[in-house]
């Protein structure tokens, strides 16, 4: 189960916060094995002041478009599946809401099994946590 956080500046309609939601999660259960009912976001809008980012880090020109995508995954994915996955994403954001791939920014923190609680708390991916 990942947990999705996506910041973005303020000022984006409805429907483009919709779009940004659904391709990240499109991406996610195309490239990185992610079942379709599996899907955990929060979408964080924020004042110019709130978000301070280096516009040519790494020699990549970014607008005040820039999406930061924060994926809280399992650690049982390998680089291949990860670097895919951040194709798909900078793919679907370029096609809808048609985002420059420059200004899409993904980060995945991994974890263990061990680390989620769906509720009731237990540890839901342990065996007889129950």
């Amino acid at each position: 189960m990942p947990l999705v956080r996506i910041s973005l500046l303020k000022g984006r309609s409805a429907a483009q916060l919709r779009a940004i939601a659904d391709g990240v999660h499109q991406a996610l259960v195309e490239s990185y094995n992610v079942p379709l009912k599996d899907r955990f976001q929060i979408i964080e809008q924020r004042e110019s002041t709130e978000m301070i980012y280096d516009r040519d880090y790494l020699d990549i020109e970014r607008t005040d478009d820039v999406v930061f995508v924060h994926i809280v995954a399992g650690r049982w994915r390998d680089t291949a599946t990860k670097q895919a996955l951040y194709a798909a994403i900078a793919q679907k954001l370029s096609a809808d809401p048609g985002l420059r791939p420059q200004d899409v920014q993904v980060i995945i923190s991994s974890n263990d099994k061990d680390d989620w609680s769906f509720g009731n708390g237990v540890a839901s991916y342990i065996p007889n946590a129950a």
